[in-house]
Formats: C-alpha cells, sequence, structure tokens
C-alpha cells in the first residue's frame, strides 16, 4: 500500500510511519514544512502525483487555548485543511482516513461517547474539528473519520506523555482529579489506523485503549502507584481560555461489528510505555 502521512512531526504521525513501514507500505510522511495541508493546491499537486492509495492525515493545531483566539489558522488546520485532503483524494481515488478528536462533546454525559451520541463542540477547537469531518465526508464518499483523545506516547509533549518522565525522574507533578477520558497509546492507534485504512469502510470510529478511563490524576498514579508525588487539582483551578469536555470517554460500536479487535487495556499499554521511557533513561546515563 502506498500511504502519505500527513504532520510528520507530530506523535501519532511518527508511530504510524513507523507502523506502516514495518507491515511494508510504501510511506511519504511529510512535515507541514514540506506539505501544508491548508494550501489546497499543494496538496492537490501532491496528491494527483504521487498518486496514493490511501491517505492518513495526522495533521493539526491541537492548541486548544490557541484556537479559541484565532480563528483564522484554526480552520484552516483542522477544517479546510481536512477537506483539501479529502477532495485530492476524491480525484485520484484514495481513501482518508483523519483523526478527529474527543472535544467535538460537551462532556455532559456521564458514560462513554458512541457513535450514537450528537456532537457538541463547546470548543472552537472541537467546533473546528467537527467541521473537518463534516467537510471531509461531504467531499469524498470513503471518508474513515477516527476520534481520538487522551494520547500518550514517544515523542508526545502533552501531560499524559511527559508525566511518566517526570515520576520516574521523581518530579512531584500536579494532575486533574475530575476530568476523565480513555488515555490512548499512541502506537496502538496507529495500528488501527492502518487497519480502518485497509478495511476501506467509510464512517465515524472511536478508537480508544479498553478499560474504565481514568482522570488525569488516576493515570499518572496507575505509572508509580505507591508514590506521593501526585498532588490533585480540579479543573476549575486552572485559569484557561478554552473549555474543555469533563468526561471524554469514547467507545467505538462499528470496530468489532467489522471484526476489529478491542485495543489492549490502557494500563498494559501504560507499562510498555513505562518500559520505553526507563530504557532511555538507562541509555542516556550509561558512559
Amino acid at each position: 500500500m502506498k500511504v502519505l502521512i500527513t504532520g510528520a512531526n507530530g506523535m501519532v504521525a511518527q508511530a504510524t510511519a513507523e507502523h506502516c513501514r514495518s507491515m511494508g507500505d510504501e510511506v511519504s510522511a511529510l512535515t507541514r514544512e514540506q506539505l501544508d495541508i491548508a494550501d489546497r493546491s499543494s496538496v492537490l499537486e501532491v496528491l494527483d502525483r504521487e498518486r496514493f492509495d490511501s491517505v492518513i492525515n495526522c495533521a493539526a493545531w491541537t492548541d486548544v487555548d490557541g484556537c479559541e483566539t484565532d480563528h483564522e489558522r484554526n480552520y484552516a488546520a483542522n477544517a479546510h485543511g481536512v477537506e483539501n485532503l479529502a477532495i485530492g483524494c476524491r480525484n485520484t481515488n484514495a481513501n482518508l482516513v483523519t483523526i478527529s478528536t474527543d472535544y467535538v462533546f460537551d462532556g455532559a454525559k456521564e458514560g462513554f461517547y458512541t457513535q450514537r451520541d450528537d456532537p457538541n463542540p463547546e470548543s472552537e477547537y472541537g467546533r473546528a474539528k467537527l467541521a473537518g469531518e463534516l467537510l471531509a465526508q461531504a467531499a469524498l464518499a470513503r471518508t474513515i473519520v477516527v476520534r481520538a483523545g487522551w494520547i500518550f506516547g514517544p515523542g508526545g509533549t502533552n501531560f499524559l506523555s511527559k508525566v511518566v518522565e517526570k515520576l520516574l525522574n521523581g518530579e512531584r507533578v500536579k494532575a486533574i482529579s475530575d476530568a476523565f477520558g480513555t488515555p490512548t497509546y499512541a502506537p496502538d492507534l496507529a495500528k488501527r489506523l492502518r487497519e480502518l485504512a485497509v478495511l476501506d469502510l467509510p464512517g465515524i470510529y472511536h478508537a480508544a485503549n479498553a478499560g474504565g478511563g481514568s482522570s488525569y490524576a488516576g493515570f499518572a498514579r496507575s505509572v508509580m502507584p505507591d508514590s506521593d508525588l501526585v498532588e490533585d487539582i480540579s479543573a476549575a483551578a486552572l485559569t484557561r481560555p478554552a473549555p474543555r469536555p469533563q468526561n471524554s470517554r469514547l467507545r467505538c460500536l462499528l470496530s468489532e461489528a467489522i471484526g476489529l479487535k478491542p485495543l489492549r487495556p490502557w494500563e498494559e499499554a501504560l507499562q510498555d510505555f513505562i518500559m520505553t521511557i526507563s530504557a532511555e533513561q538507562a541509555t542516556n546515563t550509561d558512559y
């Protein structure tokens, strides 16, 4: 399979490129500098020239607070950029797998969000990502939308990715105890993205590691259960421009129906990540 992966510097894109190459795919992983998905003419030119079988879109502007005030950049990257890829795929008979977000939901539900739940984003980031879903589906019948959230893994810069290293270094961390999601390991998500690309069954999918979900504080304590380095704080204690859903746990109704096994429990994936970080730290201190 000949695959284009956008947003190549990102955590999920790196994991996806590595996995696709391990499966024997011909992979072109392009950074924003190499391909800005907001530039329609560039997108159409590259896709027309290369004739990919599948495009896996990992490009996004994920600065949730920045998106709240910079409407133009937010929609260029998270909405119209996805539409550009969909048009390019339509023109070249490729399918599109694009990552969306749990932030399309308002967080008011107590249980898990499935495809039966109506999106109701409260942040500008969530609104733009939902617009990207709709624009892509309107432009290309072969669009596969994959909603995910609380992603962690090698190369990540978010809290879930960095808290492991900090705790292993003996640093104290403050973690939100009253917001909940489904932690998802980037390498596991990467495998699911490729599976969906190969199956080529359009629709909306929720991708998350199995389990009951967690709070940020619960995730942090799972790194070092016997440690007292984690301090609970409330989401309200953080003054942030953009609202976040209090609960954005995801569950998929379609994956198993089409023969895809559930992703392993997030606690198991976390242990793999801890081992990866520990090995890196040992290598860095081995003179």
